[in-house]
């Protein structure tokens, strides 16, 4: 996707909804210092041109028993187009994987997978993750606190 041209009113725009996007635009048009129309205008831009991607709610994992955060570094056998496309599809499936990003370095892949117990973990390491074609080997690594977790983009370095 081409990289949006961002005005100043665009990106407060962009911070305003990443902290809370179930503000009524009259209070956002005000917020960011234009009239209604032109604000709801800018945000529909922004979605039709695929800066803004969605709206989400974000749900406490302990709240709905998924207090088990696991980082997971994939390796395949051989980098080889199959490969990669059977590993991405299966895991694009499974809806404890929340992250998955193809790396550098040591491991093919990292996953991030929530779950509700280790036993439910074990199941998904043993009925999913090890059965897909070309995985060579599997790292877990369990998160014991959450120090920081963000999703709100950093946006200024794109200022004028």
């Amino acid at each position: 996707m081409p990289k949006a041209k961002l005005d100043r009113v665009d990106r407060k725009i962009l911070t305003l909804l990443q902290q809370d996007s179930r503000q009524p635009n009259n209070e956002l048009a005000e917020r960011v210092g234009l009239s209604p129309s032109p604000c709801l205008r800018r945000v529909k831009a922004l979605e039709d041109a695929g800066v803004i991607t969605g709206y989400v709610a974000l749900v406490a994992p302990a709240s709905v028993d998924l207090p088990v955060n696991v980082f997971i570094s994939v390796s395949l056998e051989r980098q080889v187009e199959e490969r990669i496309d059977a590993f991405e599809n299966a895991v694009m499936n499974r809806p404890e994987v929340l992250e998955c990003y193809l790396m550098t370095g040591d491991a093919d892949y990292l996953l991030r997978v929530v779950v509700p117990d280790l036993a439910s973990y074990e199941r998904f390491l043993k009925e999913h993750l090890t059965r897909i074609p070309g995985v060579a080997s599997i790292r877990s690594s369990f998160a014991l606190k959450q120090v920081r977790y963000r999703t709100a983009l950093p946006l200024g370095h794109l200022a004028e």
